[in-house]
């Protein structure tokens, strides 16, 4: 009698994380917080302009625009950071009246060398400005077509490893560059993001956590589809923004069973968005859970003045109170609200302050959370299909125009 089946049972967290295990093999992501940044600090010290414009979309972008968000309010920086990502002709122009394009430091990042967005943009900064060997840096894959462009054009590159996906880059060259151009601390950052790799590949303290929670979120998948982050501190809007990518276009798959599965980020920021989104979240439909992510400490001593308002005696409550303190209160507020309801899961991240450990922590626990996520539901973390198909039909399109 021969037996064959494609059943897939809920698999424990001994072989989701030897699964993990095996996949840092060939899953660069895993091992990026291992490197040498000699290079990077290097090229640095050559650096002479004040604008630093990168020029990608995506992956290309996104973790390194949240890292700078996060940080450049309480960093002292020399240099400033700008994103062109889009083909939005009105936004495109307002960001590069913002940027002295004669004394800017070009950065051109995509991981194929093709991506259409980046490669227009790139043309029409071309058509502003000479771009040369002295403005310009190339990061792709080495055998990309804009890696061969940047040879013939004796342009300094950094590569891209083929096994990091885009959206898992940014503790590549994708973000170390750019951030230590800028002046920000990339030996920190990958600490961070070191300090919550050994924790969980030696069962520690993000073992437990991130087992814990990649479970319910594939064992409830149906119940609870809807995932919110919701950072208390607008610094943290570009590691929202992050997050939708990361965990959309990776959880968005279809299985070894051919079920299409997908959980749906929502990233919204607090205090803002508890006028508006916390009420679907209160009392709308129970599909949504929360992760509450807070900032112990925002290294800022601004305060409420006791200024008296004829007629708001009554609010006198909030006078000399720190904007740190409030923010925070209203964080806990929340969360005893969600809490009490006894019915909304919910968790809470805290970052001990604003720095480059803190951040990169807290998106390397989520690289590994998405993993395991993908690992549960038996599905590939790191690719793109749904995306491709529409890469293919828009290339098709414009050659035909």
């Amino acid at each position: 009698m021969n037996y064959t089946n494609n059943y897939n049972p809920t698999i424990s967290d001994e072989e989701v994380f030897e699964s993990i295990n095996q996949e840092r093999e060939h899953i660069g992501y895993y091992n990026l917080v291992h490197q040498d940044t000699t290079l990077f600090k290097e090229y640095v010290k050559t650096v002479k302009q004040k604008d630093i414009v990168v020029i990608g979309i995506g992956g290309s972008t996104l973790g390194t625009y949240a890292i700078y968000k996060f940080l450049k309010y309480s960093k002292k920086l020399s240099k400033k950071l700008h994103f062109l990502e889009s083909t939005d002709p009105i936004e495109l122009l307002s960001k590069i009246d913002h940027i002295d394009l004669n004394d800017a430091l070009f950065i051109v990042i995509s991981k194929s060398g093709t991506t259409v967005e980046t490669i227009s943009i790139w043309k029409y900064i071309n058509s502003l400005v000479k771009c040369d060997a002295s403005n310009t840096v190339i990061v792709t894959e080495d055998d990309s077509k804009l890696h061969t462009y940047a040879i013939a054009n004796n342009m300094k590159t950094f590569d891209i490893p083929k096994n990091v996906g885009g959206r898992f880059s940014v503790f590549s060259a994708v973000g170390l560059l750019p951030l230590a151009i800028v002046g920000l601390d990339i030996d920190e950052l990958l600490k961070g993001a070191k300090e919550v790799n050994e924790s969980f590949f030696s069962k520690s303290k993000f073992y437990e956590r991130i087992l814990k929670k990649a479970r319910f979120f594939a064992e409830y998948k149906n119940s609870f589809n809807i995932n919110v982050v919701f950072s208390y501190s607008s610094r943290l809007e570009g590691f929202n923004k992050w997050y939708i990518q990361l965990w959309g276009e990776s959880l968005g798959k279809i299985d070894i069973n051919s079920t299409k599965q997908g959980l749906t980020p929502v990233g919204i920021i607090g205090p803002i968005d508890q006028h508006s989104f916390l009420q679907l979240i209160m009392e709308g439909r129970r599909d949504k859970t929360v992760t509450v992510v807070k900032v112990e400490d925002f290294h800022n001593e601004a305060q409420i003045p006791g200024v008296r308002l004829k007629g708001l005696e009554e609010l006198s409550y909030l006078e000399n109170l720190n904007f740190s303190y409030l923010i925070n209160e209203q964080a806990d507020a929340t969360i005893q609200a969600l809490n009490d309801l006894n019915d909304i899961p919910c968790d809470v991240i805290s970052l001990d302050g604003v720095d480059e450990s803190c951040i990169a922590s807290l998106m390397y626990e989520y690289e590994l959370l998405t993993s395991v996520v993908a690992k549960f539901l038996y599905i590939n973390a790191y690719d793109q299909p749904g995306v491709e198909a529409g890469k293919i039909i828009l290339k098709t399109k414009l050659k035909k125009d």
